[in-house]
């Protein structure tokens, strides 16, 4: 084995799977709806004739309309790389499972939209500059420090100086 207790759960089936569900069931419901019961009434002279051609001619209609249908849609599916973009969704989807703030939803007032977006982000990026001005004004307090010991320093050894100049003369 596979050296597993069991089968795997089954992943959610992805978008690309859930659309081709969505094609076929259309289809089936297509059919159902256009029932032989229907053709034969609409062609009933035809009909009451030919019963086996009119059957024959049905399923013909069918199978075409059918395949005409999924064609189409593959097409369209084609021509808008629809798996891809499916895909992609689904992908996009997995990766925003873990994220803690809400997706971003706009109100239709391009003002209210983009204050929504950047008052977040500034007010963040002004509270970091905040935390940085601290910080520096923090250090700058240190260093004011260090310069006024310094010059205390310096007027002492000047004193000093003096005093020794003034003994030595």
């Amino acid at each position: 084995g596979d050296g597993g207790d069991g089968p795997a759960p089954a992943a959610a089936p992805g978008r690309a799977q859930v659309f081709s569900t969505v094609v076929d069931t259309f289809l089936e419901k297509l059919v159902t709806a256009g029932s032989y019961q229907r053709f034969a009434n609409c062609y009933r002279c035809f009909y009451k004739l030919q019963p086996q051609l009119t059957r024959s001619i049905y399923d013909q209609f069918i199978s075409q309309l059918q395949a005409s249908i999924k064609e189409e849609i593959e097409e369209v599916k084609n021509e808008g790389n629809l798996e891809e973009l499916f895909n992609s969704l689904d992908k996009i989807v997995e990766e925003a499972k873990d994220r803690e703030e809400p997706a971003w939803r706009p109100s239709g007032i391009p003002e209210q939209d983009v204050r929504s977006a950047l008052v977040p982000y500034l007010r963040k990026h002004r509270a970091h500059l905040r935390r940085a001005l601290r910080h520096k004004e923090e250090r700058n307090g240190r260093v004011a420090e260090s310069v006024l010991m310094g010059r205390d320093s310096i007027a002492e050894l000047q004193q000093l100086i003096q005093a020794r100049q003034q003994a030595w003369q």
